[in-house]
């Protein structure tokens, strides 16, 4: 049975679809809400968000960290409790299998995955345990997540993984053309509660909602990838600068370490994350999944589409990675023609930092 949180009994729920089927996409006026999300006029975000359909594995048992540590591209054998980080499952070729919020109590670890992946992250993660103290457990049902761009000092009980983007973790990488300080991801400060399940009406009492909508108008506009949207079959983090949060370049060995290190010390990555301002004179936004055209060449695809409450259209695209990034693209929606300016997310020569002259991309700390 799919799942329909309480909280679309609210006035003017609407259901969104795709990823964040389950939950609203708005409450009848989306650009207040993001408003309200993000704060404006001085004011700070008061809205909350519901991403109570996100799902929720735990991993209890003393060996927790240190075999979570062997599985994937993050560092976490002293991960400190209640700091949130990210990690990624990859294939042997390197490519995101799974990409998990992480925060630890100092008892468990709670990973934090879109809603469709929690059954069989859980089911692999149970294949990988062999003779370790660990359990690991679908709590999905049991636990809602509520997002907030801002802290919710009434909350300090709870468990909450704070966004780590955009902000060079330990052992990171990043492949952006700007310095950390200008990053665009700073407006967006994201914080992700676990709440009971049952008590998660009682938890949002009367504070103001705002749908996904808002919450990924801010993801994009921060130039935050999201697995499912901006993640396919072929995808490898450098293409998404996902080197900056979720892989830790000096740690041991794990699946999909030997073409991380290859890309990125001695090759390319063949895509590159790209932000895109749409022209807004249609009043229609493209379809994820539009192609992205440079003249009459097929460069790439859109992978999230937003109206941004200040930006007005915009979205993500992955293209290639040797696209001019002065050139105007066309997003083509089965005829329906963008215009499309380029804000860079991933460098045009990202990788090969072998030999690299210093001082463009950032190295790890």
């Amino acid at each position: 049975m799919s799942y329909l949180s309480p909280l679309l009994n609210r006035s003017g729920a609407v259901q969104a679809g795709g990823l964040d089927a389950g939950v609203a996409a708005h409450y009848g006026d989306p650009n207040r809400e993001q408003r309200l999300l993000a704060g404006y006029l001085g004011k700070p975000g008061s809205a909350l968000v519901d991403l109570s359909h996100r799902g929720v594995v735990t991993v209890s048992g003393p060996d927790r960290l240190s075999w979570l540590n062997t599985l994937s591209s993050q560092q976490l054998t002293n991960l400190a409790p209640n700091t949130g980080t990210e990690l990624l499952l990859l294939t042997v070729q390197g490519r995101i299998e799974y990409d998990a919020r992480v925060v630890d109590d100092g008892e468990t670890t709670w990973l934090v995955v879109e809603t469709a992946e929690a059954e069989p992250l859980a089911q692999w993660l149970n294949s990988m345990k062999f003779m370790l103290r660990v359990e690991i457990t679908d709590v999905s049902a049991n636990w809602a997540v509520l997002g907030s761009v801002t802290e919710v000092p009434e909350w300090d009980k709870l468990l909450v993984w704070v966004d780590p983007w955009p902000h060079l973790a330990v052992g990171g990488y990043s492949y952006a053309t700007i310095a950390e300080d200008q990053h665009p991801g700073l407006e967006r400060p994201w914080r992700e509660y676990l709440v009971p399940a049952a008590e998660l009406e009682t938890a949002v009492g009367q504070r103001p909602l705002a749908g996904v909508w808002a919450a990924e108008a801010l993801r994009l506009a921060a130039w935050r990838p999201r697995r499912g949207a901006e993640t396919d079959e072929k995808s490898i983090p450098h293409e998404l600068d996902l080197m900056r949060t979720a892989v830790h370049l000096s740690k041991g060995c794990y699946k999909g370490q030997e073409t991380v290190a290859r890309v990125h010390n001695l090759g390319h990555p063949p895509r590159r994350l790209v932000f895109l301002q749409l022209d807004g004179s249609l009043h229609t936004l493209p379809a994820p999944g539009s192609e992205v055209y440079l003249e009459d060449r097929v460069v790439g695809r859109v992978t999230s589409v937003a109206q941004h409450f200040e930006m007005g259209p915009i979205a993500l695209a992955l293209i290639k990675r040797t696209v001019d990034p002065d050139a105007v693209l066309m997003v083509d929606d089965d005829g329906e023609k963008y215009p499309a300016s380029q804000e860079i997310i991933v460098a045009t020569d990202a990788g090969q930092v072998v030999g690299r002259q210093t001082g463009f991309l950032r190295a790890p700390r």
